[in-house]
């Protein structure tokens, strides 16, 4: 099988002042192009996980590859840029800016990567595309996001993270706030992108409905990387 895009190695984590390590992954693989659905109660290390393989939280031991780049071995600023060139983020509480507008904060990425400005080709036609396809009426396309409804939001911060054919898409609950027409709507689009730039995709959340859709699916039990599928 070919090298993984993501590694991580006798990985173990615990957040201070806890007796017990939140994560400990003797062993994870994840591969080029592989749609990975991560699965656990609240609590079992899910968001954690994904902060690891983001280079946004450090373990207390083990070690991380990502795209053949060994993350500690990045100072803190290095491990930034490396994540806006390589990594489309769809955050948990979205991280829009609300000084800016809508098509604003899709191209957010692309200003502060060349690489990621270079494969969007026309940003702002690339925005405006992703936005439409996401079910964002164009009138909106210049307004601030705080006036958007929470479902709304969201699909904005899909669109941003899909932009510049990132190679990996990292997704936390990414459907928690739509309904069910604009949630299959959204997967349609997240696969029809990630399929289409080969990205690999890493996806949580606590809707086991959309497993369905996905090729391999983990479960992390309490400190223990399961593998169900």
């Amino acid at each position: 099988m070919n090298t993984p895009v993501i590694q991580l190695r006798d990985v173990r984590f615990r957040y201070a002042k806890q007796n017990q390590d939140v994560l400990s992954i003797p062993d994870l693989r994840i591969y080029q192009g592989e749609h990975l659905f991560i699965q656990g109660n609240s609590g079992s290390g899910k968001t954690t996980l994904l902060n690891i393989i983001m280079g946004i939280t450090l373990p207390d031991a083990g070690n991380i590859q990502v795209l053949d780049q060994t993350l500690l071995q990045l100072s803190s600023k290095q491990r930034d840029q490396f994540r806006v060139d390589y990594l489309g983020i769809i955050f948990q509480q979205f991280n829009l800016l609300p000084y800016l507008s809508l098509l604003e904060n899709v191209q957010l990425p692309c200003w502060f990567s060349q690489q990621r400005r270079r494969l969007a080709d026309d940003v702002e036609k690339t925005a405006m595309r992703l936005l439409g396809e996401l079910q964002i009426p164009e009138i909106l396309f210049h307004k601030p996001v705080n006036i958007l409804s929470v479902g709304q939001q969201q699909r904005v911060a899909v669109a941003r993270a899909l932009i510049g054919q990132p190679n990996i898409i990292i997704a936390d609950e990414p459907t928690s706030a739509l309904d069910a027409d604009n949630r299959q709507r959204f997967l349609e689009l997240l696969f029809l992108e990630a399929d289409k730039q080969n990205s690999t995709l890493v996806f949580v959340s606590h809707d086991i409905y959309i497993a369905q859709y996905f090729s391999r699916v983990i479960e992390l039990s309490d400190i223990n990387l399961v593998a169900t599928v």
